[in-house]
Parts: structure tokens; C-alpha cells; sequence
């Protein structure tokens, strides 16, 4: 029924009148692709209004005017005296207020004598500046025209974001030629009423009067967003579905030895309720025909680990592999030295695998992973080289899984037959988002942490005070304690007033000894090994200056005191990370955040949420409405979706509607459903 405007949708810009291969390819930069609904899906982000005014006098330096004039004079630009000066066109208004209109760079008169030819009436619009040497001034208006056409003069208009050898005027062209032909092809087709209204809410959205036509809780913002959310909704329904009823994936395991039992007995602690469900809900996974999927989101230190720890024992009861994937060497060697005691305890053989492993080392730990012997293998990138081969790989942990990118998580499930997927995710995620996220993947929540733990005590003070701060930890530092000092620079900038790694290591260098430095620059071995030597608790290094590469990856149960520099240049959940490094022993913990002069309210006001609550989930919700999702997520998050007319913070009632929508859609729904994930272009593939 809609065959005909999708062909249309589907056209390249360069057919459309006025385009051509040239200016159509200038579009690349800007839209998503070059074809007509690339550029309907691209909407404008501003209503510049363009009412005609009847004197300068009513306007003010930056406004955008439309004015009558009568043109007085004309004075040419060119060099003058070595200074370049501006073609100016002298004008007047209704009242007789001087405006001159100025081009700069044009050395002719000709072009703008027909344009603007003296003794006769234009309309002109562009932005208002002033000089005390000629009053108002309109630099290079953006329209001039007679009196009679002023109609071409929009009252309100559209403003797209643009890129190279694009005009706000080759968009309303193009826009303009694209609605004409969708109306000469509504009038002589067929055309279902659900693409009239999604049709219409486009053309609302493209012609908007005002600003609030554009808002993302305007009547057709909202209706566009709800359209392009359960087109994704419906595909990830679908691709649940279709992974659900694809039979015999593989064979459900059958219990081979008593384990389970004997881990739980040699915890030296008990499991909290949030992890019990946890490892139920994915020893229920194990049970079914078809590959487990599965996300735990866990705050810092919930206890993701030991579910980790659990859920592999449960595989090595069925005689299967279990590998868990870490983003760095570091917290691979860490995870290892914190689980191959207990495999030892359970007479289970764990090793570590990375690219440092060299030569008959790595030899004999491939021989063990390809005989079966290995039954949990700990590592980085290395576990799924070409040379590593698994007898019976069962189940694949994925730790900080948006470290990995979907390629590598598909080259680690080509090593088995169909492995049982885990992902861990110590970056808690307000719901709607992770609805979108992990939509396709079953969700747990580990929202307790292990008794015992000591709340950590949170402030905020200013720079000023730095001095202050370093002389008040000093007695902990010499009786022992660990201090986390984070910088959010390397070396000094002339650009940036933010305090550098280097020069704040320098300075503590000078009043304490054995302190460590460690940022990004640094080579991979060397930042290694100083993370490991001040992880180690019979280590003298008290003080690790450092940027956020100790955010995730370092675990040092002894450091009780993290100190954040120019902590209001950092997202929320960057600075819940960088805090959760602290607070893992017995002892009160402390984070101290240092704000500098230049601080906002709202940077303020993230400092104070930190302050007050340690709640992962929560701090992630209030991130995203201070923040919203660009800075929140970051714009190459892997994973996240890049939504058109969707705005995660304004939208969130709408994530479950369209959820609800998609999962008890009716074949009205299905038809249409169809159709826009046409429109947005969302694919549906089992066991995506």
C-alpha cells in the first residue's frame, strides 16, 4: 500500500530538482545517508523568526531582523591604505533610521546595484550589528527582496545543523522540493493513514512556527520519537523471540561433578539475597535449549565477581569451560589471584592467558585449554587469538563488557558451540536505557553490597584548600594508608587551568616518598607495574598520583582515601567509578572532591548528589537529567544507539510504552511496525 512513497523515501538527493551529484554529496558529512528519508529523518534544531519590523530601532545587536529599506547609496570595498574595506550599500528605513548593509571580500559593485539599486524599496533580513561610525548594519543578509515577493521571506525559519557548502537556504530548498513531491503523490496514491499522520508529524516537524514545535515533548516530536522507538522495540521483540524458538542451539548439560556445594562452603562470606537471585536466574538459564544471554549490572563492589565465580563452578559441573574476558592485563591477573585459590580449594585448574604470555609458557597453557583440562580461563583479548582452541567451551564473561565490541564478543562465541553469554557491567545504567542497550538480553540487577562494607565518607572542598587537605592526610599516609590522588591531566596545558598529573606528582614527590605516577602516555608495561606495585600491601608506595585509567581495573583493598582534582570537570558516573576504588576493606574509606574557581551550579550540584548517596542507579538517573545522554554516554559508546527525534531524558515515559507496544503487538500493529523499521532502519537478526 505504501510501496510507492518508500521508492520515493528511498530516492537519492541528487534526483531532487535543484540538487544534482555535486551539492548532493556535500550532504555526506551531514545526514546519515543521501537519500530522501536520510534527509527527512534529519530535523531542524532551531525556529530563527523572521517577522518584518518597521524600524532598527525596535531591535536590538544580535537580532535577527526583516526590515524595509530604501536604498540611498552605494559605497565600493577594496584595498584602501593597506586595510581592506566592506562594500557598503546605504540605506535607510520607513523612519528614516540609517542602515547600511556591508559585504566584505567583494571588490564590484555590479551584482549588488541590480540587487540593491538606489531610489527603490527592498526587504532584507540578516543580523543586526551596530558601529558608532555608521549606526545599524546587516552583514551579508541572508535574503533581499522586493517589496511585492516578500513573501519568500519566511516568518519562521528552520535551522538545520549543517556542514561545508551547505546554506540554511539549500536546506529549506531542498525541503521545500521533497514535501512538493509527497504531496503531488499522496494526492494520486493510496496511502495508509498511519504513514499520513507519520508524514504529517515530519512536515510539522521541517515547517515548525516555533521552538516548541521542536521541543522534544512537542505534540510531533513526541509522536516521531514514540514512531522510531518501538521500530526498535519490535526488533529487538523479534530478535528475542527468534533466539527463544530456535530449538536444539545446543544440548542442555547434564551435571557431571559435585561442585556447587563445595563452593559455597569455602566462601569466607556469606552471599548477599542480590547475588542468590542473581546465580538462580542464570543457573535457570542453563536449563534451557537455547544460548543464555544475559546482563548483571552491579554496582561497585556488589560482589559481580563471586557470581562470576559461581555460575563457572556450575559449568565445571557439567565438565564444560568457562572464560572470563577482562578489558586489561591488570584486572585479569587481579581477577586470577582472587579465584585460583578457590578453583585450587574446589580441585579445579584455573590459568591466566595474555599477550604477555610467550613461548613454551603459553605452549603448555594452550595445551591445557585444548585437552579440557583448564575449566575457567582468565585473560584479555589473547583467549580468543587463532592458536587458542577450547575442548568444550560452555560460557563466555564478558567483565565491563562495553569495553568489548561486538565483533570480539562474536569471535569469542565462534570458540564453542553456541556458549552460554554473560556480561558484566559495574556502570549502572538508568532503565530506559538499558531497555535500549541490552534490549535482546535478559537483565540482572545485584542492587546489595556484601555486609560488612563501610560506607564511604564523601566531600567536597576548593582548590584553595589543597595545601590544607595534603598536611590533614599526611599522619594516615605515614601510618600506612593508601591514598588514590587523580588529576584529570597528564602535563601542564596553557589552555586548561586543571591540575596536570605530572606537576601534582612532582609536588608530592617533595613531601612524601615512594609515590607513583600513572596516566595513559605511559608504555603499557611500565603503568602495569606501577598499578601492581601499589597494589601490593607490603609495597612502601602510599601515594599513586594517576588520570582515570585507574577508573576501572585496579583493585587495592587497602587504599581508604581517594582524592579527585577539578572533580566538576567529571560526569557522575566517572567519579562514582574513580571513588568506587576505595571502600573495599575493613576500614572507614574517605573521597575528597577538589573543585576549582571557574565551577558551575550544575557542576555544583553533581558534587553534592555524590556527596549524599552512594547508589550507583541512582546517581546514573540524576547524571542523565542534569547532563542528558550525549555527555552522559559519550557519542562512540559502543553499543548505544544513535536516535533521531529520541531524547533519553525527555522520553523515558515513552521507552515503555513502546516496549509494552511492541511485546503485545496485534498484525495491524505488525504491519506498520514493518514499515518503520523500514523507515529507521532496524535489523532484525536472530541471536543478534
Amino acid at each position: 500500500m505504501d510501496k510507492e512513497i518508500f521508492e520515493f523515501f528511498n530516492t537519492d538527493l541528487q534526483f531532487i530538482h535543484g540538487v544534482g551529484p555535486v551539492l548532493a554529496s556535500k550532504f555526506d558529512d551531514v545526514l546519515d545517508g543521501r537519500r530522501v528519508l536520510d534527509f527527512l529523518l534529519h530535523a531542524p534544531y532551531y525556529v530563527r523568526p523572521r517577522e518584518i519590523l518597521d524600524s532598527v530601532t525596535n531591535a536590538q545587536v544580535g537580532d535577527t531582523i526583516t526590515i524595509s529599506v530604501l536604498v540611498k547609496s552605494h559605497k565600493r570595498g577594496g584595498m584602501f591604505r593597506g586595510r581592506r574595506h566592506p562594500t557598503q550599500i546605504v540605506c535607510a528605513d520607513k523612519f528614516a533610521a540609517p542602515v547600511t548593509i556591508q559585504f566584505f571580500n567583494v571588490n564590484y559593485l555590479d551584482y549588488w546595484t541590480e540587487k540593491l539599486p538606489i531610489g527603490q524599496w527592498r526587504i532584507v533580513s540578516g543580523k543586526l550589528d551596530y558601529s558608532n561610525k555608521t549606526g545599524a548594519i546587516i552583514n551579508h543578509p541572508e535574503f533581499i527582496e522586493t517589496p511585492e515577493n516578500a513573501y519568500k521571506i519566511p516568518k519562521h525559519q528552520a535551522i538545520y545543523s549543517s556542514g561545508e557548502g551547505l546554506t540554511q537556504k539549500t536546506f529549506s530548498n531542498v525541503r521545500d522540493q521533497i514535501f512538493k513531491i509527497i504531496h503531488e503523490r499522496i494526492a494520486t496514491l493510496v496511502i495508509s493513514p498511519r504513514m499520513l499522520e507519520f508524514i504529517d508529524a515530519l512536515e510539522h516537524v521541517h515547517y515548525p512556527e516555533t521552538n516548541d514545535d521542536l521541543a522534544p515533548n512537542g505534540t510531533y516530536m513526541a509522536k516521531l520519537a514514540y514512531c522510531e522507538l518501538f521500530a526498535h522495540q519490535t526488533a529487538i521483540a523479534i530478535n528475542r523471540c527468534a533466539r527463544r524458538e530456535q530449538k536444539n542451539q545446543r544440548p542442555i548439560r547434564q551435571k557431571k561433578y559435585d561442585l556447587i556445594e563445595k563452593f559455597y562452603n569455602v566462601l569466607p562470606f556469606q552471599l548477599t539475597n542480590a547475588q542468590q537471585r542473581t546465580i538462580d536466574e542464570i543457573f535457570a538459564d542453563f536449563q534451557k535449549p537455547v544460548p543464555m544471554m544475559r546482563l548483571v549490572q552491579g554496582d561497585v563492589g556488589s560482589g559481580k565477581t563471586m557470581v562470576a565465580m559461581a555460575v563457572a563452578v556450575k559449568m565445571a559441573e557439567f565438565g564444560a569451560q568457562t572464560v572470563l574476558l577482562a578489558p586489561t592485563d591488570t584486572l585479569a591477573q587481579q581477577h586470577f589471584a582472587k579465584l585460583a585459590p578457590m578453583c585450587e580449594k574446589l580441585g579445579l585448574v584455573c590459568d591466566v592467558l595474555t599477550g604477555r604470555d610467550k613461548g613454551t609458557i603459553r605452549n603448555e597453557k594452550l595445551i591445557s585449554l585444548r585437552s579440557g583440562r583448564t575449566k575457567l580461563a582468565i585473560g584479555t583479548h589473547a583467549l580468543f587469538s587463532d592458536d587458542v582452541e577450547y575442548k568444550d567451551l560452555g560460557l563466555v564473561i564478558i567483565d565491563e563488557q562495553h569495553r568489548f565490541g561486538v565483533a570480539q564478543r562474536t569471535a569469542m562465541r565462534t570458540k564453542g558451540n553456541n556458549p552460554d553469554m554473560l556480561a558484566l557491567s559495574a556502570t549502572p545504567i538508568p532503565r530506559t536505557l538499558s531497555m535500549t542497550v541490552y534490549g535482546d538480553m535478559d537483565i540482572s540487577i545485584i542492587n546489595e553490597k556484601p555486609a560488612g562494607r563501610i560506607p564511604i565518607k564523601t566531600s567536597k572542598i576548593p582548590m584553595m584548600r589543597v595545601n590544607a587537605l595534603i598536611e590533614r592526610i599526611a599522619p594516615q599516609i605515614e601510618n600506612g594508608a593508601k591514598v588514590f590522588w587523580v588529576c584529570p591531566l597528564v602535563s601542564e596545558s596553557e589552555i586548561s587551568d586543571m591540575t596536570a598529573a605530572q606537576s601534582r606528582f612532582e609536588e608530592l614527590n617533595k613531601r612524601f616518598s615512594h609515590v607513583g605516577l600513572c596516566h595513559g602516555q605511559m608504555d603499557k608495561k611500565e603503568r602495569d607495574k606501577v598499578m601492581n606495585e601499589f597494589a601490593d600491601p607490603n609495597s612502601k608506595m602510599h601515594v599513586l598520583v594517576s588520570t582515570t585509567v585507574i577508573e576501572v581495573g585496579i583493585d587495592v583493598p587497602s587504599a581508604t582515601i581517594m582524592v579527585i582534582e577539578n572533580a566538576e570537570r567529571f560526569g557522575l558516573a566517572a567519579l562514582h567509578q574513580l571513588r568506587g576504588r576505595v571502600g573495599r576493606g575493613s576500614k572507614q574509606s574517605y573521597c575528597i572532591l577538589l573543585y576549582g574557581n571557574n565551577v558551575t551550579p550544575d557542576g555544583l550540584k553533581r558534587l553534592d548528589i555524590l556527596c549524599e548517596t552512594e547508589d550507583g542507579f541512582v546517581i546514573a538517573e540524576q547524571d542523565l537529567m542534569i547532563r542528558g545522554v550525549g555527555e552522559l554516554l559519550g557519542t562512540k559508546q559502543s553499543g548505544w544507539i544513535q536516535y533521531h527525534f529520541v531524547n533519553y531524558r525527555e522520553h523515558r515515559d515513552l521507552f515503555k510504552l513502546a516496549q509494552m507496544a511492541a511485546m503485545n503487538n496485534n498484525s495491524e500493529d505488525e504491519f506498520w511496525a514493518d514499515e518503520l523499521r523500514q523507515i529507521f532502519g532496524c535489523s532484525v537478526t536472530a541471536g543478534a
